[in-house]
């Protein structure tokens, strides 16, 4: 078990059929986030809301190495582009149901019953955590500030996601 920091190389996925890198406030929220707390963006991207592009990307990320965890934000929703859940579950290796389940329960004290539209999910794939968050920005506030920074910070005990990285591929 770590007692000092360990920082872990991130990766962005902005899914967005509207959104470009000046108007990104999810995307720039998670990357800011994410560098003030010590950790390095591996890469940073903007996709359209199609299951195939995400899908695409996000295999590529989990088939480096380098990327320790990518985190997307955007189309987790109900309508009928909101892909994301479905384009990247069908790569995980094993589901991070309390993700989900976690992320709802602390947005309820936010944005009360509207959670229950949140389809935010949590994975890991070829040893790389993935998180898929919401599009809004609140939504990856609350995302990171009340759970992956912590969970992403190897002096966070009893456990953390960080101390998992080098036995994720154990056979």
């Amino acid at each position: 078990m770590a007692s000092e920091f360990i920082p872990v190389n991130i990766a962005v996925l902005t899914i967005s059929d509207s959104r470009t890198e000046n108007d990104d406030v999810s995307g720039k929220l998670l990357r800011e986030r994410l560098l003030a707390s010590g950790h390095l963006l591996a890469d940073q991207q903007i996709v359209p809301d199609d299951i195939y592009q995400i899908r695409a990307v996000v295999s590529k990320w989990i088939a480096d190495s380098s990327v320790d965890v990518v985190l997307t934000t955007g189309g987790t929703g109900f309508t009928g582009r909101d892909g994301t859940p479905e384009a990247v579950t069908v790569l995980f290796d094993k589901t991070i149901e309390g993700f989900g389940e976690l992320f709802r329960q602390i947005s309820y004290g936010i944005i009360k019953t509207s959670t229950i539209q949140s389809r935010a999910v949590g994975g890991v794939a070829n040893g790389t955590f993935i998180f898929c968050l919401p599009g809004s920005s609140g939504a990856c506030k609350t995302a990171w500030d009340d759970i992956l920074q912590a969970q992403l910070d190897a002096r966070h005990k009893p456990c953390n996601f960080v101390d998992l990285i080098p036995r994720l591929l154990e056979k």
